[in-house]
C-alpha cells in the first residue's frame, strides 16, 4: 500500500475514535432516570419509617440490580458530603432487578450500610437528595415530602 493510503487508514480510524468518544458516549458511565410519588396520608397508612412526611415511592427508568441507596438531607450534604444519611443501604452480594422502591424498606440482596441501622424518619418540607447506583451507573434526585408535623399535646 502507498504513503497516501496508509494516511487516510489511519485518519479514518481517528474519526472513529472521536466520534466513539465525544459523541457515541460508549465510554461514559450510565445515567440513573429517577423520579418520586407521594402518596397523600389518606391513601396509605403512615409508616414509622416515614414518621409525619407521607409515604415516598421511587421509581427507576428501567430495572437496576442496584449496588447503593443513600438518601441525605441536602443542606447538610452541601455543607458536608460525608453528612450522615438518613437512610443508606448497599448491596451485600448481587441485589435483585428493581424499577421502584419505597424509602425506608429493605429491598432483597441489600442491607444497611451500618449493621443494624433503620432509615430515619423523613422532615416533611425538607429536600433530600438521593444517590442510587448500579456498578457504574450512577442516578440522583432531590425530593422534599410536604406534611406538617403533628402538634403534640
Amino acid at each position: 500500500m502507498s504513503k497516501k493510503t496508509w494516511i487516510l487508514i489511519g485518519l479514518a480510524l481517528a474519526l472513529a475514535a472521536v466520534y466513539a468518544v465525544f459523541f457515541a458516549h460508549w465510554f461514559k458511565p450510565g445515567t440513573i432516570n429517577i423520579y418520586h410519588v407521594t402518596r397523600p396520608s389518606g391513601y396509605a397508612m403512615q409508616t414509622r419509617r416515614n414518621g409525619p412526611a407521607p409515604p415516598i415511592t421511587f421509581n427507576l427508568q428501567g430495572d437496576y440490580n442496584l449496588t447503593e441507596i443513600k438518601a441525605v438531607p441536602l443542606a447538610a450534604w452541601q455543607a458536608d458530603p460525608n453528612a450522615r444519611p438518613a437512610w443508606h443501604l448497599v448491596s451485600d452480594s448481587t441485589s435483585v432487578p428493581v424499577e421502584s422502591f419505597v424509602y425506608g424498606e429493605s429491598i432483597r440482596g441489600m442491607k444497611p450500610a451500618v449493621p443494624g441501622a433503620q432509615a430515619l424518619p423523613l422532615e416533611p418540607n425538607v429536600t433530600y437528595r438521593l444517590f442510587v447506583a448500579a456498578g457504574k451507573t450512577r442516578g440522583q434526585h432531590d425530593f422534599k415530602v410536604s406534611g406538617s408535623v403533628p402538634e403534640t399535646k
